[in-house]
């Protein structure tokens, strides 16, 4: 009896697969602690294998690992560069204007409003607000380790799983001839494949965002005349890269620079400038990008930003699309392919076509 119903359940795909999903979320919610790593690394290891496709496509005779070499040794370089050039001149520059603001103080007579803020606030009141103050940098800078921490090891798991990227899809192709649990393995595989699809899709449309982000900052700021307005524009497609955030991130290093150019003129210059781009992004370039490459009506792409970016932060805005694509897809109320797969079926159509004739 019980192995009936054991071969029954097996037997029935829509009740399994639901099953397993279920069993994928609550697992998922269980390391949610974990979630940094877990999401960085998928996305540093999709980049690099399809950065190994495409070389490959072009050269096929070039070795994998080379190519994955060669990559993550270029990603070490550039940020011992960036920490070696980039961060000094970071500090350097706000040293600077904390000293301009301490000498502005100093130098001008601002009794008067120390007198009246004192009117208005207690010292109490400042004695909270201090303590708060603290609180809120020391859980900053935990946050800031954290998530170095999890960008470092999401690195080294994405290098290991990459280096050794056809023993590892020959290994885990091995889960799937278990007699036990081969079904269990098919249905994650399954779930596995659903996902990555549309991640990569929506992953490509942030990218062309980040490329109208960068093109119009760079256009900004050479009408600005801003130094070194290359580095500057790099730094704005890295930040371009995490949707809606990543522009309003990129504010604080232009910020800087802006004032020591032009003082507090070309400050509120960036910020007007930072305004528009977040706006543009948020309401025009985000939907209609989104919305074009997971051909979604922008209404939908939006309300799923809105409530991605609500209960998930700054995480919800990378996945929520990726995951409301994705259950549209296994419900089968849209079918979201990728490239690769549309090109398989146009193939499979014509050939279809040719052996009819």
């Amino acid at each position: 009896m019980e192995a009936r119903l054991w071969n029954r359940f097996k037997n029935n795909i829509h009740l399994r697969r639901t099953t397993v999903l279920v069993m994928i979320i609550l697992a998922l919610y269980y390391v949610r602690a974990m979630m940094n790593t877990i999401l960085l690394s998928f996305i540093f290891t999709y980049l690099i294998v399809h950065l190994v496709r495409f070389v490959q496509g072009k050269f096929k005779h070039v070795s994998d690992k080379l190519i994955v070499a060669l990559t993550y040794l270029l990603i070490v370089v550039l940020l011992y560069f960036g920490l070696r050039y980039y961060v000094p001149v970071l500090v350097k520059q706000v040293t600077k204007m904390t000293k301009s603001v301490i000498n502005y103080y100093q130098t001008n007579d601002v009794g008067w409003l120390m007198t009246q803020l004192h009117k208005y606030v207690s010292e109490k009141t400042i004695s909270s607000q201090v303590k708060s103050s603290l609180t809120a940098l020391t859980a900053a800078l935990k946050g800031f380790v954290s998530v170095t921490m999890s960008f470092v090891m999401a690195l080294v798991l994405s290098f290991f799983y990459t280096i050794e990227l056809k023993e590892m899809q020959t290994f885990s192709q091995s889960f799937l001839k278990s007699d036990l649990f081969g079904w269990l393995f098919e249905d994650i595989a399954y779930f596995g494949r659903k996902f990555t699809n549309t991640f990569g899709v929506v992953l490509e449309a942030q990218f062309l965002i980040a490329v109208c982000n960068t093109a119009l900052t760079i256009v900004c700021l050479a009408i600005m005349k801003m130094p070194q307005i290359f580095a500057l524009g790099l730094m704005v497609f890295i930040c371009s890269l995490v949707p809606v955030a990543g522009v309003i991130i990129s504010l604080i290093p232009l910020s800087l620079v802006a004032y020591t150019v032009g003082g507090i003129q070309d400050v509120i210059y960036i910020l007007i400038m930072i305004a528009v781009l977040h706006t543009l992004e948020t309401y025009i370039l985000n939907p209609k990008f989104m919305s074009s490459k997971t051909e979604l009506p922008i209404f939908y792409t939006f309300v799923v930003l809105l409530f991605g970016e609500h209960f998930f932060g700054t995480w919800g805005l990378i996945v929520s699309v990726p995951i409301f694509t994705f259950f549209l897809d296994i419900l089968g109320v849209k079918n979201i392919n990728s490239k690769q797969e549309k090109l398989q079926e146009a193939r499979k159509r014509i050939e279809h076509k040719r052996l009819e004739k």
